[in-house]
């Protein structure tokens, strides 16, 4: 079965970077889409970007448009995210998620589309 472990998170001050990847093992297709979410305590997991792995076609939610980009290398089986201009408002649990779509033509953004999640990894922005 499908299982993704998250890791490069830590401790960062604001404005700098910082680099997650999403590694996957027990892959059975070639049409999953591969998200990141966060989620700050007590509030809603939160959709930041998303990539359909067969072509690469992304979605950004708007709080990160021009400071985080997705990726994936097909030969690693690994998704990344770079995360640049890093704020406070950052600071979160990051997941990794995957789901084959029944309609492989619109990317999933929400949580609840997704089915197989990774365990999380830890990003503070702070001085």
């Amino acid at each position: 079965q499908l299982q993704l472990v998250e890791s490069g998170g830590g401790l960062v001050q604001p404005g700098g970077s910082l680099r997650l990847s999403c590694a996957a093992s027990g892959i059975t297709s070639d049409e999953y889409t591969v998200g990141w979410f966060r989620q700050h305590p007590g509030k809603e997991r939160e959709g930041i970007s998303c990539i359909r792995y067969n072509d690469g076609n992304t979605y950004y939610a708007d709080s990160v448009k021009g400071r985080f980009t997705i990726s994936r290398d097909n030969t690693k089986n690994t998704v990344s995210l770079q995360m640049n201009n890093l704020k406070p408002e950052d600071s979160a649990v990051y997941y990794c998620a995957a789901v084959v779509p029944h309609n492989p033509s619109i990317i999933p953004t929400s949580w609840r589309e997704f089915d197989y999640w990774g365990q999380g990894t830890q990003v503070t922005v702070s001085s």
